[in-house]
């Protein structure tokens, strides 16, 4: 597999990597910085545009089983020039540029004949939570997240490796409330607000239409003016001592509830004939 060795702390694609990796909010077109063999992996096999890999030298042989595609530069660096450039605090060899997909609400809306299931995050800020939502929504079968102003970037490093490569396959769309409110009545999506209090438990909820799970911000919750918008609020009822839920813990249990809710109404044949023998 042919490389090209790179010394200089100050090279083009080396910048690059280290500005996409710096936590900042990607321009539109611009590239995402990625870390660790498993992420280019999952890359890979997501179909994404890779423009460049870097690799330190001494770990060539982790590219081997990763099939790069013909079109993409492979640099290698000393270790510690790699390592100046990534932002966790146990740097991986491997790193990669990679062409983030620019999904549309045609994405959004999907093709499948399945009921929508949208995340809204309000506010949510902290990457870690994002990008284990993005994991969990692919994990049940989500439409998609729409993230409103104050969200935190999906391209966030920390977002991108919390989401185990969920965040190259799960459509995450930034809007602004009106848009949000706007596009999902004309597709028939139902809000639904998530609140501690004054909301019907989730498992006495529909779940299996056409809905959307409203989240708020970590430590305020969902502000009223965008409480206002949902159709009825939810809740997970805890009979612990604990007041509320992590958003991200928050939202994949309620994930879960409506995946298991519609997975009722699509017993197979053959299933409903064995349980009747049984």
């Amino acid at each position: 597999m042919p490389f090209r060795i790179v010394q200089s702390k100050q090279n083009a694609h080396l910048k690059l990597l280290r500005q996409a990796l710096a936590g900042a909010m990607r321009q539109p077109g611009g590239l995402a910085g990625i870390e660790g063999p498993n992420l280019l992996a999952e890359a890979l096999r997501a179909g994404l545009r890779i423009p460049t890999v870097f690799v330190a030298q001494g770990a060539e042989r982790l590219l081997d089983s990763l099939r790069l595609p013909p079109g993409t530069e492979i640099l290698a660096l000393p270790k510690a020039l790699l390592q100046s450039a990534l932002a966790t605090e146990t740097p991986q060899p491997i790193a990669a540029l990679v062409e983030p997909p620019e999904w549309t609400w045609a994405h959004f809306l999907g093709s499948s004949d399945a009921a929508p299931l949208a995340i809204v995050l309000a506010g949510l800020q902290d990457p870690g939570n994002l990008g284990t939502i993005l994991r969990s929504a692919e994990a049940f079968g989500a439409s998609g997240i729409i993230g409103l102003p104050g969200t935190v970037s999906a391209w966030n490093p920390k977002a991108v490796r919390a989401s185990a490569g969920s965040v190259f396959r799960v459509p995450m769309l930034a809007l602004t409330p009106g848009e949000c409110f706007e596009k999902l009545r004309e597709a028939g999506v139902t809000l639904l607000g998530t609140m501690v209090r004054e909301a019907q438990p989730a498992d006495r909820v529909d779940l299996g239409g056409p809905v959307a799970l409203l989240i708020g911000n970590e430590g305020k919750g969902l502000p009223k003016e965008l409480a206002a918008e949902a159709y009825c609020n939810v809740t997970i009822p805890c009979p612990g001592p604990v007041e509320s839920l992590n958003a991200a813990v928050a939202a994949s249990i309620l994930l879960y509830e409506a995946s298991r809710q519609r997975s009722v109404h699509e017993v197979r044949p053959r299933e409903r004939r064995r349980g009747t023998q049984a």
